[in-house]
């Protein structure tokens, strides 16, 4: 079975260290402009879901969120987790290292979208 989320080697190696330094850890990609179209990386537990928030999947340890509105965009793609040498705003764990999360996309084929579950509800998280 295909996951909806997917990391690169890098971006599994940074989440590795961030989570070792600030415990378990949650990714957030809200869909909106500048760098709310980058995937946002916070200590799990203080960054507060909302009942629109889905759990659309996992990339290591780490959970992927994103709104429902903004998977209406990705419901036929899988989300591929990167890391580029960049300076970005926001309060995203991986800023002061100076990189950032990206998230591209792969579009699903039609066997692949058949036997995917459709995303949980992340208010739990």
């Amino acid at each position: 079975m295909t996951d909806r989320v997917t990391a690169t080697p890098e971006a599994l190696a940074l989440l590795d260290r961030l989570s070792a330094k600030h415990g378990p850890l949650v990714l957030h990609l809200s869909g909106g402009c500048c760098d709310g179209s980058a995937p946002l990386c916070l200590p799990r537990g203080e960054f507060r879901m909302g009942g629109r928030d889905l759990l659309v999947g996992q990339a290591g340890d780490t959970p992927l969120c994103m709104a429902d509105d903004t998977f209406v965009w990705w419901r036929n793609t899988q989300v591929i987790l990167g890391v580029i040498q960049a300076r970005g705003g926001g309060f995203s764990l991986e800023v002061p290292d100076g990189v950032r999360f990206t998230a591209t996309a792969r579009l699903f084929t039609d066997e692949e979208l058949a036997g995917l579950p459709e995303p949980a509800t992340a208010a739990t998280l």
